[in-house]
């Protein structure tokens, strides 16, 4: 059966990614003064935030799965936070950027801070996956260890081999 817990490992490095590359191209496009590379960071900003709302909404199901004492419940703790501090930021950065285009607003001071803005939130998914990253290689959160025994066998499954004495 498919577990959804396993959905935001698959779901959390796409945003990741189309964030981190769509702030780069605005930065781009800022410098070289290039509307494909400001056109890229927006349909970029657009998806990789797309993608951060699915991958709290599956984060939050993950987590559920994840029993919470000691220093593992801290370390889920701050990646939550870390999380909502994220999706907002994101969403902010989105709705923002969105309403300077729709308003033909998108240059001088609202472009740099439309651009802070975007900074903001790409810092935050990196800080957010840091503490994601802690959650399985430090605390091993929702990692199943199996030790190479497999689970459906039982004694009497066993076979034994018999040495000959001759």
């Amino acid at each position: 059966m498919f577990d959804t817990s396993h959905l935001h490992p698959m779901i959390i490095h796409f945003p990741i990614a189309l964030l981190l590359v769509g702030f780069l191209a605005e930065v781009v496009g800022l410098i070289l003064k290039k509307e494909f590379f400001t056109k890229a960071a927006f349909y970029l900003l657009i998806l990789g935030t797309l993608g951060v709302v699915a991958a709290y909404i599956t984060g939050d199901i993950a987590g559920d799965g994840v029993s919470e004492t000691g220093q593992l419940k801290n370390a889920l703790e701050t990646h939550e936070h870390a999380a909502q501090l994220t999706l907002w930021l994101m969403v902010g950065a989105a709705i923002v950027r969105i309403a300077l285009i729709w308003m033909k607003k998108f240059d001088g001071v609202f472009k740099y801070a439309a651009l802070i803005l975007f900074l903001a939130g790409t810092l935050s998914v990196v800080r957010t996956g840091y503490y994601g990253g802690e959650l399985v290689y430090k605390h091993a959160a929702g990692v199943q260890f199996n030790f190479g025994l497999d689970q459906n066998t039982n004694s009497s499954d066993t076979t034994t081999v018999e040495e000959d004495d001759d």
